[in-house]
């Protein structure tokens, strides 16, 4: 007598779907994805990678305008100014996100043995979804289990209706025929820094509207400071403590205003308000499942919802919304559903990046929430305007801040504004994730020079603060 393989059907194909799936294959289920769009969703198709990418075309306005510091210019027919043809930059953005997309169809359907429904697919009953499908019609699936993993959209206000042409999202940015004349962005957190950010470096005028003192909120107060700092050195403008509250197309123009009665007149206007999960329209409630009030779908610490064979992961749960979160949430919610030993998540050492320039990478706990848990912290700033490798390079901007636990010197978080953060964080993430102590972390050797050295010797600045035995090091 043999086993039966597990059915799995997976509604979503972004990173929690398709890496869920993966994982489910490895483990010999079944697995079907119902997606309707390619794989990687919005994540590879309209956001992470498209979005990473224009801020990659983006830097090499900034490395042409610093070229003449370091000797290097052009001469001749070459030495004039240096222009953004927007149309192809934003058709290589698009096409480097059909491509990853592509590659990873390969992986999942070509070498995994993935089934690839493409269609809208819904809980229709017990163990059992239905597709309705792009080409016509309907397939009902029997599951063992279901992992919903369908992400979720562009945050949309009363008093603005995305048109693709003024009144963007993000993901209609790409589609542009020409670089906004003065691009307005509404919303100062990660998109919409990471926007704004990119704009400006192309030569638009850019103004920032920001509801808070200080644009991006939720990340530490200091590395926000260094990035409004560039940002207005580079042109920007910053309105804070603004908030909108209403958008009017006038056909060559649009004007937003603000509830302060003010308003501003740009040539177009982004919105980067936020996220919120797709979970509208799947069936759950025939499963007993019931989306909270913002919408996303309540999971317990390894992706099971309320009914013991429907499992989430991903922006749709609505915790942290990261391409990275999600591809781990969606391998364990599989593990667990295929019996496997799985740890839950640890949500403090997840970490993040914004991929401004300089980037900012946070890991860990803040100062201010080590403290409100009881734990007694010191932490240590590092200046990169010391750095010989940033001195080279001429990205001195930004800072290392690590924090460690006062005794153990147990490393709890820490804090990265450089332009190759998104890296740099990692020696930090794995001493979050493992508990080591700034001691283990300053004793690993790094390489001379180089920006990683300025994360070991932000450590070493700790060892004697964390015994209370200070050295008189800053």
């Amino acid at each position: 007598m043999t086993n039966q393989r597990s059915r799995i059907v997976i509604l979503g194909g972004g990173p929690a779907g398709y890496e869920a799936a993966l994982v489910a294959a490895e483990l010999d289920a079944d697995v079907t994805v119902i997606a309707d769009e390619g794989l990687g969703g919005n994540s590879v198709l309209w956001d992470c990678v498209p979005s990473k990418a224009l801020i990659v075309a983006a830097e090499a306005m900034g490395w042409i305008e610093r070229s003449h510091e370091m000797g290097v210019h052009q001469t001749g027919a070459g030495s004039g100014p240096t222009i953004v043809d927007f149309p192809t930059v934003g058709q290589r953005v698009l096409g480097l996100g059909a491509n990853q997309s592509e590659d990873i169809e390969q992986k999942v359907c070509g070498q995994a043995g993935v089934r690839l429904v493409r269609g809208r697919g819904r809980v229709s009953g017990y163990h059992e979804v239905t597709a309705d499908l792009h080409e016509g019609g309907s397939e009902t699936f029997e599951a063992d289990f279901v992992l919903v993993a369908t992400g979720s959209t562009a945050r949309v206000l009363p008093f603005f209706e995305p048109d693709g042409e003024r009144v963007l999202t993000g993901q209609q940015v790409y589609d542009l025929p020409e670089l906004p004349e003065h691009l307005v962005v509404v919303g100062s957190g990660a998109t919409g820094a990471e926007f704004a950010h990119a704009f400006v470096r192309f030569g638009t005028k850019v103004t920032l509207v920001s509801s808070r003192d200080l644009i991006l909120p939720t990340e530490d107060p200091d590395a926000a400071q260094v990035i409004e700092g560039v940002f207005e050195r580079r042109g920007m403008t910053i309105l804070r403590n603004a908030r909108a509250a209403s958008c009017t197309n006038h056909g060559d123009h649009v004007e937003v205003g603000l509830v302060d009665g003010s308003s501003i007149t740009g040539s177009h206007v982004l919105f980067t308000v936020g996220q919120v999960p797709v979970s509208s329209d799947l069936g759950l409630e025939l499963a007993g499942v019931e989306p909270n009030e913002w919408g996303g779908i309540e999971v317990d610490g390894v992706g099971r919802t309320s009914c013991r064979w429907i499992y989430a992961a991903g922006d749709v749960v609505g915790r942290i919304m990261l391409a990275s979160v999600a591809a781990m949430q969606g391998r364990v919610a599989m593990w667990h559903a295929l019996g496997q030993a799985v740890t839950p998540i640890r949500w403090e050492a997840v970490a993040s990046t914004i991929f401004t320039d300089p980037e900012v990478a946070t890991v860990g706990l803040s100062r201010e929430e080590a403290e409100a848990r009881g734990i007694p912290v010191t932490t240590a700033r590092l200046d990169f305007r010391g750095n010989p490798r940033a001195k080279m390079a001429g990205h001195t901007d930004g800072f290392v801040k690590v924090h460690a636990m006062v005794g153990s010197g147990m490393v709890i978080g820490g804090v990265v504004v450089a332009s190759s953060a998104s890296d740099l964080v990692q020696p930090l993430a794995v001493a979050v994730q493992n508990r080591l102590t700034v001691s283990q972390l300053a004793n690993t050797v790094s390489v001379y020079p180089s920006m990683q050295g300025s994360v070991t010797e932000a450590a070493r600045m700790l060892m004697a603060k964390v015994t209370g035995r200070s050295t008189g090091a800053p």
